[in-house]
């Protein structure tokens, strides 16, 4: 009853999906949108406590009743491919997007990270996804929204990737609020893709040199937004 609830409230992407080798093709009805690579402990199931509130009584019942319908909706209205970016892999199709009202997506499948890659990534403080991302992205803008971004992320994404990037960082206790979606969704529109996936189109300031501030906590610069605070930036990155 809840899935076919959720199929009437929400908007719904074809359920045509795009593989690893095709991401860059325009066989799909989201191949003119930039990519959503999607992590779900934190963004979209929250877990821990807010630092500065006192602690809640425990919730009884599955963690997953922390899902939220109105962000299934949420993100069925961005202009993107959303993606699976996240530890869950096969199990976020099959156990979180029905909760969330939404179709089948394609999904990040994560390698053996090359020992080199390994010792750099520890040294520069890179999330492990980081270079994964970027190579399923292969120059197709997107945005990543995750709970363990920082601005060593942006630097790198902003040397090693081609297109224009928004790496989203949200606290993990608070999930994905509606400015969250709001700036995503002010981003996303900002992007306009040819029939190759190519960036035809950018509203983003480029030309000066004076960033932008978006969200008080997000920096602006040419397609790729980093935070603005260094406490982010000192954050170790672990799995999840």
């Amino acid at each position: 009853m809840g899935s076919i609830l959720a199929g009437l409230l929400c908007p719904v992407w074809c359920s045509e999906s795009i593989s690893h080798s095709d991401r860059d093709g325009a066989m799909t009805d989201h191949s003119h949108h930039p990519l959503l690579f999607l992590d779900v402990d934190g963004p979209l199931l929250p877990f821990g406590e807010d630092p500065e509130c006192e602690p809640r009584n425990a919730v009884s019942g599955s963690h997953l009743s922390r899902l939220s319908l109105e962000a299934g909706c949420r993100l069925a209205d961005l202009l993107c491919q959303p993606v699976w970016a996240t530890t869950w892999e096969d199990e976020a199709n099959a156990e979180i997007a029905p909760r969330l009202g939404l179709p089948w997506l394609p999904v990040v499948r994560w390698p053996e990270p090359a020992p080199e890659h390994e010792r750099e990534d520890r040294w520069l403080g890179l999330c492990w996804k980081t270079r994964t991302l970027v190579d399923w992205a292969a120059g197709r803008p997107f945005a990543w929204v995750d709970d363990e971004i920082t601005d060593a992320d942006r630097s790198w994404v902003a040397v090693h990737h081609r297109g224009p990037a928004l790496l989203w960082h949200v606290e993990s206790f608070r999930g994905l609020t509606g400015e969250d979606f709001a700036a995503l969704d002010r981003w996303l529109r900002s992007i306009v893709l040819d029939d190759t996936g190519s960036n035809v189109q950018q509203r983003l300031l480029r030309s000066s040199p004076q960033a932008s501030i978006d969200a008080d906590n997000h920096l602006e610069i040419d397609g790729t937004v980093g935070a603005a605070e260094a406490r982010d930036a000192a954050r170790p990155c672990e799995r999840g």
